[in-house]
């Protein structure tokens, strides 16, 4: 998705001590991905319209959870394309997610949405999500105020919405999901909310497409790491696993001495928080996700770190004064000194050479919060949403002891849950019951197509995690398609006409469009069908 939580200190883009929910972009130390979210654009199109639908606050008015509750409406935006519209058409709506509509309102230009509705004569929008953007239901953000924040709450939003629309342009025709055929494109939460609509809701979305959508909430995600592991060029992954260890026989020594030479090698004070250094020198395991088919917005950076960390020689010359102290710490950890080339470019990688943060700002970290400010502000919504059902906080804690880690051990829930409590006040793990009870990893319902990446971090919280459903068979109905290669919904962009060629877009994305526009041709007929 955009995002997770680190056992200790990120997601992609919010970065702090103890897991904040992140946007996954941030990596840790000096090496930095060179793409994390794409920019919002001002969409130039004629035809591509800023709309405002007004929605219930409150859809439920017999949850306590909700209370005191709300008889209010707010406005939902959304960015509409009619261009396409043809009399029988669908209605295409590209669920935003956990990101403001405009960060996927660029694909109502190329994109699977304009794909299918081109395809299909109909109309296409993107939906924002309540408290992202400018769709707040409430005046400000008290941590009361963040009650309205659920899964269940936003995709109301969506059936309500589909159920009593009018657009501007088609002002008379009846263009609900009673009398049209809705389908919903997800992608990553996104993708698990399509489902979630479908499932919840079918009689107002006719069909869904959930593309690597994480229809399984995990409350410690260590497998997000398991893609890099898995999957990093050439002999990486050996150089990941063997530097990790080495990281944590020192940390977790008996001579307690070890981890504070580890520390001071990465350019840490020795007293630093154990558990915050062993999150600031994170191997980049979501590069990945930021991989893209799309010339000019593939992020290289786990090529790049890879070719640095597996070089026979040292890259970072001012490391060689280090060489002694790093072969006594790979020695303690069982490898040879020619292992300390390896450590030293890890380090060389991610090391500080500058002083730390203060006691003092890290004090300050400790009291504060970034949602202690009210202002409406959708930063710390995502945060929430893991902190409350989702979970995804990667730690290292959490891998098996049969499998190698990249991830620190000293990575643990521990400072996730601490980070929840500072910021929301919640002292108890997030409810993960309330998505899972839905199909989890068995995630299905007629008309929802389940779309994954086999190299995407977030594989392990869908229906094609690995080990899953291997039996699970692909029709018109239920498509359940793992694409090779692929990392997070790579079926959402597309390029204009004139850009194609041999090769490009490569043959799985063109493959995968092309079942796409069957399917959802299928489904519309269905539809059309069923009212004769």
């Amino acid at each position: 998705m955009w995002s997770l939580r680190l056992g200790f200190a990120a997601t992609i883009a919010l970065t702090a001590q103890c897991a904040t929910a992140l946007r996954l972009g941030n990596l840790h130390g000096s090496f930095k991905t060179t793409k994390a979210l794409k920019n919002d654009i001002t969409l130039d199109s004629p035809n591509i319209k800023e709309c405002n639908f007004s929605v219930p606050v409150d859809h439920f008015h017999n949850d306590t959870q909700y209370e005191p509750h709300s008889d209010d409406f707010f406005s939902l935006r959304y960015f509409l394309d009619i261009s396409h519209y043809k009399p029988g058409g669908p209605v295409i709506v590209i669920q935003g997610g956990e990101a403001p509509a405009t960060y996927r309102s660029q694909g109502l230009v190329n994109g699977i949405g304009p794909i299918l509705a081109k395809a299909t004569g109909g109309i296409v929008l993107v939906m924002e999500h309540r408290y992202y953007g400018t769709s707040f239901p409430v005046p400000d953000l008290s941590v009361e105020n963040y009650r309205f924040l659920t899964t269940e709450q936003a995709v109301a939003d969506a059936a309500y919405f589909a159920q009593h629309v009018e657009f501007p342009g088609l002002e008379g025709k009846n263009l609900t999901s009673a009398a049209t055929p809705w389908i919903m494109w997800g992608g990553s939460y996104g993708g698990a909310y399509a489902a979630i609509s479908r499932k919840l809701y079918p009689e107002a979305y006719w069909g869904a497409i959930s593309s690597s959508g994480v229809t399984i909430a995990i409350e410690d995600y260590w497998a997000f790491a398991e893609a890099t592991r898995l999957f990093a060029p050439g002999n990486c992954s050996t150089a990941l696993e063997e530097t990790t260890h080495v990281v944590d026989v020192a940390l977790f020594n008996t001579n307690t001495t070890k981890a504070s030479v580890i520390k001071k090698l990465f350019g840490y004070r020795t007293s630093y928080d154990t558990a915050r250094f062993a999150g600031s020198i994170m191997h980049p395991i979501s590069a990945l996700q930021g991989e893209s088919w799309v010339h000019g917005e593939n992020d290289d950076t786990l090529d790049r770190y890879c070719a640095t960390i597996t070089s026979p020689k040292l890259m970072y010359p001012n490391q060689e004064s280090n060489r002694r102290l790093a072969e006594q710490l790979v020695k303690d950890a069982g490898y040879g000194a020619d292992a300390a080339t390896t450590l030293l470019n890890y380090v060389g990688l991610n090391g500080h050479d500058n002083d730390q943060e203060s006691d003092q700002e890290i004090e300050h970290y400790n009291k504060t919060s970034v949602l202690q400010r009210r202002e409406l502000d959708d930063s710390g919504s995502w945060f929430y949403q893991t902190c409350t059902q989702w979970g995804y906080t990667i730690t290292g804690s959490g891998v098996p002891k049969d499998i190698p880690n990249i991830v620190s051990r000293a990575v643990t829930l521990d400072q996730a849950r601490a980070s929840c409590k500072r910021a929301f006040g919640i002292n108890h793990p997030p409810n993960v019951e309330s998505i899972n009870r839905l199909g989890g990893e068995n995630f299905s319902s007629s008309r929802l197509a389940i779309i994954d990446g086999k190299q995407d971090p977030w594989r392990g919280a869908t229906p094609h995690r690995i080990g899953a459903n291997p039996d699970r068979k692909s029709t018109t109905d239920e498509p359940f398609i793992l694409l090779d290669y692929a990392t997070h919904h790579w079926d959402e962009d597309d390029v204009p006409a004139s850009q194609y060629g041999p090769g490009y877009p490569p043959k799985q994305i063109v493959d995968i469009h092309n079942q796409e526009v069957a399917f959802v041709k299928a489904w519309i007929e269905e539809f059309h069908q069923s009212r004769i």
